[in-house]
């Protein structure tokens, strides 16, 4: 049932992300959504299939950005990468932990996209870049990323619960 709700979620960050930001000029400095989800399973998730569906997340946001291809799924990874090797150290569920983990994140997505223009199009395309704009990003990201994670932890503890209660009363038939 947990992937059921993992499905769900993704589905709609995936949908949220390609549509909503496009469709409204008050978006334009939408950072990446799907860095929530992405958080949310490396703070609470360290399976490997937590990794082959975080590959998966990147690989479908990679095809339906229209940026560089595995900038999506490299960032992601990473993400998980860094988070796993810190949560180890770190109080996990600390809220100055999510919120530096959360600019971490958009900066790390942010630079593999200035990478990404280095590398296709050389050093005059990155110095004609907006950087104002990725400052925005990260900015944003810090803030609402941090939210975003819990209140999908809000979101996934009422899932749980509401699967349990399910699961007690198909018992007791």
């Amino acid at each position: 049932m947990n992937a059921l709700f993992f499905v769900i979620v993704t589905l709609f960050f995936i949908v949220l992300q390609t549509l909503v930001p496009p469709s409204f000029s008050w978006f334009v400095h939408s950072f990446d959504l799907t860095i929530i989800l992405v958080l949310f399973l490396s703070l609470h998730f360290s399976h490997y299939a937590v990794l082959a569906a975080i590959v998966f997340i990147g690989g479908i946001m990679d095809s339906l950005s229209g940026g560089p291809f595995f900038l999506y799924v490299f960032s992601y990874v990473w993400i998980y990468v860094m988070v796993q090797l810190v949560k180890q150290f770190v109080f996990q569920t600390s809220g100055l932990f999510v919120l530096v983990i959360s600019m971490v994140s958009v900066m790390i997505q942010q630079g593999l996209g200035v990478f990404a223009v280095f590398i296709q199009q050389g050093q005059t395309a990155v110095f004609q870049m907006d950087f104002s704009q990725m400052v925005r990003h990260v900015v944003y990201g810090t803030v609402l990323v941090p939210f975003g994670v819990w209140l999908l932890s809000i979101f996934y503890q009422n899932w749980d619960y509401m699967v349990r209660m399910q699961q007690k009363k198909w018992e007791k038939r």
